[in-house]
């Protein structure tokens, strides 16, 4: 075993004993591995941010109970998948809910199809752009992120993602 695994262990032991410095250096550690697979899962930064949080707060409940039959990153990334698969399951739940009571008191009407028809057609045209154009565009109108942050995400230019944009939405306004 290298230097650097006796290192984890001895904080993984630390923290399983109760030792809360050693506990937020485990955190802090495996803090951005949390949020980058809660992340990649929800495709959401927002509900990422919600579901690490609360990854971490059920780790200082759930670290006792590791047994170590597995790797401790296998272990957490569990934790993450069921957390993020938990919260989806919430969120269609509560939405279905909020969709029925709102026709319910006459809020708004029920779906009539042109929802769903708008949903598919700019899926289809989302598709149908080159590459570097559909992953500026997810960062940017499907993630909300700024110009600057999806800039640092592909590692262009701010500029270049600002092109990028205007060309999504004149091929889209073409295709409309």
């Amino acid at each position: 075993m290298t230097r650097a695994g006796d290192a984890e262990a001895d904080l993984l032991s630390a923290a399983m004993a109760g030792d809360r410095g050693a506990f937020e250096r485990l955190l802090r550690a495996h803090y951005d591995r949390i949020h980058g697979l809660a992340w990649q899962l929800t495709g959401s930064r927002a509900d990422a941010d919600d579901i690490a949080q609360d990854v971490c707060c059920t780790l200082a409940e759930k670290l006792p109970g590791f047994r170590g039959e597995a790797k401790f990153t296998t272990w957490l990334c569990s934790i993450t998948f069921n957390a993020c698969r938990d919260f989806r399951r919430r969120r269609r739940a509560f939405a279905g809910f909020a969709d029925r009571l709102a026709v319910m008191v006459g809020l708004t009407a029920p779906p009539d199809g042109r929802d769903l028809y708008d949903a598919v057609w700019i899926r289809s045209a989302i598709a149908k752009l080159k590459p570097d154009l559909r992953d500026t565009a997810i960062l940017v109108a499907g993630q909300q992120l700024t110009h600057g942050e999806a800039a640092a995400i592909l590692g262009v230019a701010e500029n270049t993602v600002s092109w990028r944009m205007h060309e999504v939405r004149r091929l889209l306004a073409k295709g409309a």
